[in-house]
C-alpha cells in the first residue's frame, strides 16, 4: 500500500526537488505540492494524504497556522514540519499544536524517507538538534504529581525517550526491552494520558506542568 504525501513549501526549487526525489520511492505517492496553506483544508480534504510535509515560513497562511487548521478540521492527518527554523518558540508552538515530527531542511533525502516511514509506524521523528531542544524544554517545566496520570517509572522513561524523538527501536535498545514491550508501554501511556500520538502526549504533559 502506498504512502500518500502532500508538500507545503514556498521555495519552488525546493518544492520541485523534494517532490521529484520522494516520487522515486516505490511506495510513496506525492498527491500535491503547494506554496502556502491558503487553501489547506480544501486541498487535504480532497487529496486525503497520510502525511503532510510542512514548511513554516510561507507567504499568506504559514505552516504553523496551517498546522492549527489541519488539527482542527482533519485531526488524523500526520504533519511533519520540514523547516529552517530551529528556535524554541517555533519548535514549542509546532509541538503544542500537534506536529507529528520536526525536521530541518538540512536533513538528507534518506533521512526524510526514513522519518516518513517512522511517522506511519507511530513514531515522532526529529532532527537530533531539535530533539535535544525538545527534551530540554520538556525538563525545564516542573513535573506534575506522579499520580496525576498514574505512569510507572518505566512508562515515564519510555515517554521521555519517545517525546525527545527516539524511534521505537531506539527506545527498545536504550531500555533493553523488546519492540513488543515498547509498543505495550506506549499503548498504556496513550490510554492513561488519553492521547493518540507522541506529540499530543508531550503537549498534554507540558500544559499540565505549566499550570
Amino acid at each position: 500500500m502506498s504512502i500518500s504525501i502532500a508538500i507545503y513549501e514556498d521555495n519552488q526549487f525546493l518544492r520541485n526537488s523534494l517532490q521529484e526525489s520522494l516520487s522515486m520511492i516505490e511506495d510513496f505517492e506525492i498527491v500535491g505540492a503547494f506554496e502556502n496553506c491558503n487553501e489547506v483544508i480544501e486541498q487535504l480534504t480532497s487529496l486525503k494524504p497520510k502525511v503532510v510535509l510542512m514548511d513554516i515560513g510561507m507567504p499568506g497562511v504559514n505552516g504553523l497556522e496551517g498546522l492549527k487548521l489541519i488539527r482542527k478540521h482533519i485531526p488524523g492527518t500526520l504533519v511533519m514540519m520540514l523547516t529552517v527554523f530551529e528556535d524554541n518558540d517555533n519548535i514549542f508552538e509546532a509541538i503544542c499544536h500537534g506536529a507529528s515530527g520536526y525536521l530541518l531542511k538540512s536533513a538528507s533525502t534518506n533521512r526524510i524517507v526514513e522519518s516518513i516511514r517512522d511517522l506511519i509506524a507511530g513514531g515522532a521523528p526529529m532532527t537530533p538538534s531539535i530533539a535535544r531542544k525538545v527534551l530540554l524544554l520538556f525538563h525545564k517545566l516542573t513535573l506534575p504529581p506522579e499520580d496525576l496520570y498514574g505512569l510507572s517509572p518505566r512508562e515515564k522513561e519510555v515517554l521521555d525517550l519517545l517525546t525527545s524523538g527516539h524511534s521505537y527501536k531506539m527506545i527498545a535498545d536504550k531500555c533493553y526491552i523488546s519492540l513488543e514491550t515498547v509498543r505495550s508501554h506506549i499503548k498504556k501511556i496513550y490510554e492513561k494520558l488519553q492521547v493518540h500520538s507522541a506529540t499530543e502526549a508531550a503537549s498534554k504533559i507540558s500544559k499540565n506542568k505549566a499550570r
